[in-house]
């Protein structure tokens, strides 16, 4: 791993140099995808070098890293001051690395503080409005406030147990506050129905590689987090974890309902990602095999479902000019030729069978069955509220009278090979799993 981490920190003078470095970063994103891809990992930690491993957890989330990263540069091939876009880029992918990669908790805690940085860089640099600034402040002091209490109990945590390996770390407490401080930093980031005010205003306001990497990676620390902490302290996490299930179930029904009442098409796929990382946490919360499989997988498949959706909502935009629901009316005839890519996000957003989403949501609803039986009807009632916006989203675009009937757009082959690579991971990750079991 120290070796992949050498060679992003190498990429570094690249940028320096008045060249546009665009195409050789994408090579190399995709070559170190490619040398993981090909690594066998399993529910241990192996290849192990200076304090960072890999297992099952964190190995397919650093592929997804690199996969997204690789798209986000697409998303900005002839954005201004390339360059320093691509260092921008090659930060957020190295704390991204280190977050999924470390086996000491401090490791984990600096990275996730530190990825912020360059995060709130990309939006206030090339995001669209003024209000980029106050979405930024959102952002910024959201996470900073909720995380400092961690530091604290981190600390407390290695006086406790003389170490701050994930391996060597165990803690039983009755104590609610220990639980609610560890529990707290990744629910904001998750985040969690009434943390997640700072979400739609960070996307609206985001560039489209911001809104792609936020989708992509950034909900994904949360559930990679939880994950970690569940093996430190088990005992309160089958304590309290009715608090936060509550909280979630709840929640997810209620921003359902708020997403039908959205007029920016950013902002409506950003609350419906707030719904399904609502679903992530109840997965995690039953603390069984299918519960943690099912939210994992399901993790994975938003990241590429919504950044995908990000992505065409930046097509929409760059030829309409808006975001608006009231503008975008009738992209059927301007833009026949993104119809059907529009119409698959749609669908894989609201769980139709043929994709990832459709198999780790079962696998979530199994594991909440087996928690609480009632949570069937919360269950039935958050994928109708998904199934509904889902299609709104779909029909309000695509559908209606275009406001100037004789325009016609057309896609190049660069946003359809974008297009190509958010949808194939979400078609064959089911083919591959029924294939291996």
């Amino acid at each position: 791993m120290m070796s992949i981490m050498f060679f992003l920190i190498m990429l570094i003078p690249l940028y320096v140099f008045n060249i546009n470095f665009w195409l050789l970063s994408q090579f190399f994103y995709l070559f170190i995808f490619l040398s993981l891809l090909f690594f066998n990992s399993n529910f241990f930690f192996s290849k192990i070098s200076y304090f960072f491993g890999l297992d099952f957890f964190s190995y397919n989330l650093i592929l997804l890293s690199f996969l997204i990263g690789s798209l986000m540069l697409i998303s900005m091939k002839d954005s201004v001051m390339i360059n320093f876009y691509l260092f921008i880029n090659l930060s957020l992918i190295f704390f991204l690395l280190v977050i999924f990669s470390t086996l000491n908790l401090l490791y984990m805690y600096m990275s996730f503080e530190f990825v912020l940085v360059p995060l709130v860089i990309l939006i206030l640099g090339w995001g669209y409005q003024p209000e980029r600034l106050m979405a930024g402040m959102y952002l910024f002091f959201y996470t900073l406030v909720a995380s400092l209490p961690l530091l604290v109990l981190i600390l407390m945590l290695y006086n406790y147990n003389g170490s701050m390996f994930f391996d060597c770390m165990l803690y039983n407490s009755n104590f609610f506050l220990y639980h609610f401080i560890m529990m707290f930093v990744f629910m904001v980031k998750m985040p969690m129905y009434l943390v997640h005010f700072w979400l739609p205003k960070a996307h609206v306001q985001a560039p489209v590689s911001g809104s792609m990497i936020l989708a992509g990676l950034m909900l994904k620390i949360g559930g990679y987090g939880l994950i970690r902490i569940m093996y430190i302290y088990e005992y309160l996490f089958i304590k309290y974890s009715y608090v936060w299930y509550s909280l979630s179930i709840l929640g997810s029904v209620l921003i359902g309902l708020i997403c039908l009442i959205q007029g920016d098409i950013k902002c409506l796929i950003a609350y419906s990602s707030v719904s399904h990382m609502g679903l992530v946490i109840m997965g995690l919360l039953t603390m069984s095999s299918w519960g943690l499989m099912g939210s994992y997988m399901l993790m994975l498949a938003h990241g590429f479902c919504s950044s995908g959706m990000f992505y065409m909502a930046n097509l929409f935009y760059i030829r309409t000019s808006s975001r608006s629901f009231f503008i975008n009316k009738g992209l059927l005839n301007y833009m026949p030729s993104s119809s059907m890519f529009w119409f698959l996000f749609c669908a894989f957003n609201m769980s139709c069978p043929p994709s990832l989403n459709f198999i780790s949501e079962l696998m979530i609803l199994s594991s909440m069955l087996m928690f609480w039986v009632y949570s069937m009807f919360f269950f039935i009632l958050i994928s109708f509220m998904c199934a509904c916006f889902s299609y709104y989203l779909y029909s309000y675009t695509q559908h209606g009278l275009f406001n100037s009937l004789y325009s016609f757009s057309s896609l190049n082959v660069l946003e359809y090979l974008c297009m190509f690579m958010h949808l194939i991971p979400l078609i064959f990750f089911p083919v591959i799993m029924l294939v291996m079991f």
